[in-house]
């Protein structure tokens, strides 16, 4: 298996909740992203009390709670499938706080996506409203994208948060880019993680991460609720016919800034009439 695909782990942490994935510095080859996906049943609880990290909870499907130590965030998601195409309500908890987070629906796919902070930053309700959505690319390189924390956002200090949906015979990511250089303005340097789901659900992509020096290189057939980790290289995803691809970006790194550099070797398709 590629060292950078990742299949669901589906541990059971506790009556109705099963933690999907758990991406952390100790088993991964990141340093400025983690990420837990979980699903959790109604009626149940998970909380933690952040350290040196901040994050945002994304309530990806279904309804949730959010309590933090001075607030209350009640019945908050948007939809039942992450295919109804909608953007949905997220949570920022700041380094040194804690959050409880409670099913409200029958179940519900939550998203905690994790970077290291210095800075104590206040809890913010992210509502879907506030999401900003635009259609990128032309051609066969056509996405959607659901701006959850963009890198002109002031409620953050580190990380990003976005959401991309690509129909089948398209490619996303695409011309390949990259953003693994400290070299501003003109690159910056930003991990990155994907978490992907397909419909319908037997659907399957492929992402190739590669480098200029081909110390990465792996092409890996991405399943439904897979994850891909992009520690440094090109990331392109390509999307076979009748079959939509969603994943959730997670970017952070030492500036919060989103400069990417184009392969050369493909960047001339920007220039087709």
């Amino acid at each position: 298996m590629a060292k950078l695909l990742r299949k669901p782990q589906n541990e059971l942490l506790k009556e109705g909740i099963t933690c999907v994935h758990r991406v952390t510095e100790d088993n991964a080859p990141l340093h400025y992203v983690a990420f837990m996906m979980l699903d959790v049943k109604k009626g149940a609880t998970y909380g933690k009390t952040l350290a040196d990290m901040e994050v945002c909870i994304v309530a990806l499907t279904g309804k949730i709670t959010v309590r933090t130590e001075n607030e209350v965030f009640e019945q908050i998601g948007t939809r039942k499938s992450v295919f109804e195409k909608i953007p949905t309500d997220s949570v920022y908890v700041g380094r040194g706080q804690r959050f409880e987070i409670a099913g409200e629906s029958e179940m519900a796919r939550v998203a905690l996506c994790y970077s290291p902070t210095e800075k104590a930053l206040p809890v913010r309700f992210i509502p879907a409203s506030s999401n900003t959505i635009e259609a990128r690319g032309k051609y066969q390189n056509r996405r959607l994208v659901h701006n959850i924390l963009p890198d002109d956002s002031d409620v953050t200090d580190s990380v990003l948060v976005v959401e991309v949906y690509t129909e089948g015979g398209n490619f996303s990511s695409y011309p390949p880019h990259k953003h693994d250089q400290n070299n501003l303005p003109a690159e910056s340097f930003l991990e990155e993680s994907y978490y992907h789901e397909m419909n319908p659900a037997q659907g399957f992509v492929f992402q190739r991460v590669y480098t200029d020096d081909r110390s990465i290189d792996e092409t890996m057939t991405v399943e439904n609720r897979d994850m891909v980790l992009v520690p440094a290289g090109y990331h392109p995803v390509g999307v076979p016919d009748g079959y939509t691809s969603y994943y959730l970006n997670v970017m952070a790194g030492p500036e919060r800034i989103w400069k990417f550099h184009n392969d050369p070797a493909h960047a001339w398709i920007l220039d087709r009439k």
